[in-house]
């Protein structure tokens, strides 16, 4: 087996298990999750993604997002938040910005 796709296994299979003992989520709904998020992940890095997830307040949010450099503004200077496991993070095409969304929360990729 190639090292990369035991890494990408070993990300799913922990994402998966974090969604089943912060979310309650069961196994099967946790690993349909986690898939998804690695799929995203995966196609914003190289293009601009449409995709819905459901934001804090309950209400269904329809985001254009990507995280391709040549459609990103450049980010200066250095970033000494803490890294946040638990949420993803995209540039919004529609806004002109960085946001945010919980992993767990992600509904589908159109």
């Amino acid at each position: 087996m190639s090292t990369n796709f035991k890494n990408q296994m070993k990300e799913v299979m922990s994402l998966a298990w974090s969604f089943v003992k912060r979310n309650g989520f069961s196994m099967s709904e946790a690993l349909k999750c986690a898939w998804a998020n690695m799929k995203l992940k995966a196609q914003m890095k190289s293009k601009i993604v449409k995709f819905y997830f459901q934001k804090v307040d309950g209400t269904m949010r329809e985001a254009y997002g990507t995280l391709c450099e040549k459609y990103m503004p450049t980010v200066t200077g250095n970033d000494k938040r803490a890294k946040n496991d638990t949420v993803q993070t995209y540039f919004d095409t529609e806004r002109g910005e960085f946001r945010c969304f919980k992993k767990a929360n992600l509904l589908k990729i159109a």
